[in-house]
């Protein structure tokens, strides 16, 4: 079956995510014969239609959580999720589904994501997947411990940075850098998807590709072009921090 041959359905509640997940995938070569918006709609399509190959599927839509759409449907598709949950059971939904994509979604993870299925075909559909206890997840997140202290290198020495002196973390010129509330940058030898894991999801969030934000050193956050978000810290001034379009009701979420 070629990638053209797919039939493919995006369950996606905030229509502009939805077309530019529709249009990064037709680059690939992979039509989109579908687009759904809420639990509720997505019920009533199954009840009336033949299942699609490929679904990608956000995991809070409008009127709930996705997973209840299985509540009332047998899931006979691959499934891809496409999640703002980077701190919640990202192995479970790797185990579970062919993949997972953290929004904004990048186009080379995309197409991993795609030619991963394309692998795994015939076989893919056929995955069993344990809706209940990945949403088990979602709601009660595993309780561990997260990192308190970081280390940076400082010529011949090494700097203890702890998590809660440290405003942001973020991204430059292929370098991870802290940024700590005495106002100096220290050079990380990791990678903002490295820290995930360690981060607590209490406090840090990921406003966007370059950068996590502490929610203790939020100074400001004011209304900014395109439905988006601008990020004030009590230090931190270097570059502008934008919450991201597909990231700002998360982290309105996330705020409460």
């Amino acid at each position: 079956m070629s990638s053209q041959a797919l039939r493919t359905l995006i369950i996606e509640d905030e229509k502009p995510s939805a077309r530019r997940l529709s249009r990064m995938l037709d680059k690939l070569g992979v039509e989109v014969t579908t687009l759904l918006h809420s639990v509720s709609e997505s019920i009533e399509w199954f009840e009336k239609n033949d299942h699609p190959d490929l679904m990608f599927l956000d995991i809070q839509l409008s009127d709930g959580l996705s997973f209840e759409i299985f509540d009332r449907v047998q899931v006979k598709s691959a499934i891809i999720f496409t999640t703002a949950y980077d701190e919640y059971a990202l192995q479970a939904f790797k185990l579970n589904s062919i993949d997972y994509l953290l929004k904004p979604i990048d186009e080379d993870e995309l197409a991993a994501a795609v030619a991963k299925y394309q692998s795994m075909k015939p076989s893919a559909p056929k995955l069993a997947l344990d809706f209940n206890d990945i949403k088990k997840l979602l709601v009660n997140p595993i309780e561990r411990e997260y990192k308190k202290r970081f280390t940076a290198r400082v010529g011949q020495h090494l700097k203890i940075l702890n998590a809660e002196d440290i405003e942001c973390f973020y991204s430059e010129n292929k370098g991870t850098y802290a940024a700590t509330s005495d106002g100096r940058n220290y050079l990380l030898d990791t990678t903002l998807e490295n820290l995930e894991p360690d981060l607590e999801p209490k406090d840090f969030f990921r406003v966007s590709r370059k950068f996590y934000i502490n929610i203790n050193h939020i100074r400001d956050i004011v209304s900014y072009t395109n439905s988006r978000l601008q990020i004030k810290l009590n230090r931190f001034s270097d570059q502008e921090i934008i919450v991201s379009r597909e990231r700002v009701k998360d982290f309105k979420i996330w705020l409460e």
